[in-house]
């Protein structure tokens, strides 16, 4: 086995995993000044989607990046949706003041080639067709051992990171358990389908289905017999889904048929549903799961090992929280990773991973497993669905469910006692007026820079930063339009507030605790 004695063909972090997950930390390390190498073992991006879109917070962290844009092709700034659903449920949001729910309906296929050119142009090294087949680490790093095209090899980084999935073997060859649930008592068939005109409704470009009705499109249907969902992305080819339970019509032995799933549409919905296969060149989905995982490691980090995306934490795909919760856990970990790498940040800022990031993957556990209870079979279930329908008619209610979908429910512990209601939470996208005319917050947090933006008359706040401006971005000006009554913020390169104030002239108190914030999250001034 040869090994990567030079620095030069070592790493500051090695990266188990090129799906998103990883790739966006490949990113979020380049742009810190950081070196990882990504390990795929995949020779090309994978043909299947596993998600047809975004939901939640993400898709404002991917705007702050620049990859909104890309995505879209559009310069415009995200919006929030004016509904969405939970658990089977329609959720409401026209009412919602400050709605906090938005979506970016592009397949996890594109989100892959967006994120994998941005980590290039960044300098991250992605070695496809390289495998993790073992791991050791001491006081100085890891030495990961790799399978690649021309054999196995070694190669030493100051730290390594899981992206690597539900199965990851770095979670296992780190010693963390994976304590949780298996449930095996559900079947959910999936497959690109061809629909004849006739049958979709033109209210809703759902599909009206004779003998039963409308069923919409875009969101869980639930019958008393099942789930239904049908997806007419633009410019692609529809989804069906159904979900069973108690092993209904479980699956022949051969591979996963058409057929099998009118059968299945059929048990679902009590009629017969006309459609044909797919048309135009594949791949094409055609894809049967039986039951599920619930299930968080104990720890996400294991010395210089640590844990991201479903590698730390798997659960129910309803609802779309994925992307959502692994994204932000990079963005999260990308920043406090190479601080501490670049000698900025002792290790202990890495502890703050866990302690922010495990209470999102914990509320994603409890609302998956919620929605999943709200759509199971039985009069039981559908008392309860009626009961919960009445309550999310309220937009309080409304605003609450979509905030926890979201992902924006989460305050972080900035640890001041005083804290301002921005600390600690996810920083609105404030509009300023500087110098160079009006930009947007989300503008400003393109380089993954720390932000302190002093909207004070004499700047008091801006003043703080001194000796540090080679770590934080300082924007003095003013705030047009909405300011949530802050005249002063300091941003974390993640979005979140470490700190804040609303005086016009923040006094001698606010600035000690501003101190001790820079400090905290970005080390003693030089």
């Amino acid at each position: 086995m040869s090994t990567d004695p030079s620095p030069h063909d070592g790493a500051d972090v090695v990266i188990a995993g090129g799906g998103p997950n990883g790739l966006m930390l490949a990113c979020e390390l380049s742009l810190a000044g950081v070196r990882p190498v990504v390990l795929e073992r995949l020779t090309g991006r994978a043909e299947e989607n596993r998600a047809n879109g975004l939901v939640g917070q993400v898709v404002q962290v991917l705007d702050r990046r620049g990859l909104h844009e890309r995505l879209t092709g559009s310069a415009q700034p995200p919006r929030p949706v004016p509904g969405f659903v939970f658990g089977a449920l329609p959720l409401d949001l026209s009412a919602v003041e400050d709605n906090p729910l938005y979506t970016l309906g592009v397949p996890q296929r594109r989100v892959e080639q967006a994120l994998e050119e941005r980590a290039t142009e960044l300098g991250a090294e992605i070695r496809r067709g390289h495998e993790l087949t073992g791991l050791s680490q001491d006081a100085q790093g890891v030495t990961a051992e790799i399978a690649g095209p021309g054999g196995p090899y070694r190669l030493r980084a100051r730290y390594l990171v899981g992206a690597d999935g539900g199965r990851s073997l770095t979670r296992k060859l780190s010693g963390i358990g994976f304590p949780g649930v298996t449930r095996d008592d559900t079947v959910s068939r999936s497959a690109h389908v061809s629909v004849p005109e006739s049958l979709i409704d033109p209210a809703t470009g759902g599909l009206d289905v004779p003998g039963y009705g409308v069923v919409p499109p875009f969101m869980h249907h639930r019958t008393e017999h099942g789930l239904i969902a049908y997806g007419p992305f633009p410019g692609r080819t529809p989804i069906l889904t159904t979900m069973e339970w108690g092993g209904a019509g479980e699956s022949e032995p051969a591979p996963m048929s058409l057929d099998e799933l009118r059968k299945s549409v059929r048990r679902v919905l009590g009629v017969d549903l006309p459609f044909g296969p797919p048309e135009g060149e594949g791949p094409h989905l055609l894809r049967l799961l039986t039951g599920g995982n619930t299930r968080l490691a104990d720890r996400f980090r294991a010395g210089r090992v640590l844990l991201v995306g479903d590698a730390a934490h798997v659960h129910s795909a309803i609802g779309g929280p994925g992307l959502n919760l692994g994204l932000q856990d990079t963005v999260n970990l990308g920043w406090k990773l190479a601080a501490v790498v670049r000698g900025q940040a002792s290790e202990e800022l890495l502890d703050t991973y866990e302690s922010e990031r495990r209470p999102a993957a914990e509320r994603v556990v409890m609302h998956t497993q919620a929605q999943s209870a709200l759509i199971a079979p039985g009069a039981e279930t559908t008392a309860l669905r009626e009961l919960f329908a009445e309550l999310l008619r309220e937009p309080g209610n409304a605003r609450h469910i979509a905030a926890t979908m979201a992902g924006s429910d989460l305050r972080y512990d900035m640890g001041g006692a005083d804290a301002h209601p921005l600390t600690g939470r996810f920083a609105p996208d404030l509009v300023i007026e500087a110098d160079g005319g009006p930009v947007r917050l989300a503008e400003l947090a393109r380089t993954a820079r720390p932000l302190l933006l002093d909207f004070t008359g004499d700047a008091a706040a801006a003043k703080e930063a001194s000796g540090r401006h080679d770590r934080v971005h300082v924007v003095t000006g003013r705030c047009s339009g909405g300011s949530h009554g802050v005249s002063a913020l300091l941003v974390r390169p993640d979005g979140y507030v470490a700190w804040a104030s609303s005086a016009p002239e923040p006094d001698e108190a606010e600035l000690g605790s501003l101190r001790a914030a820079l400090t905290r999250w970005f080390g003693p001034a030089a």
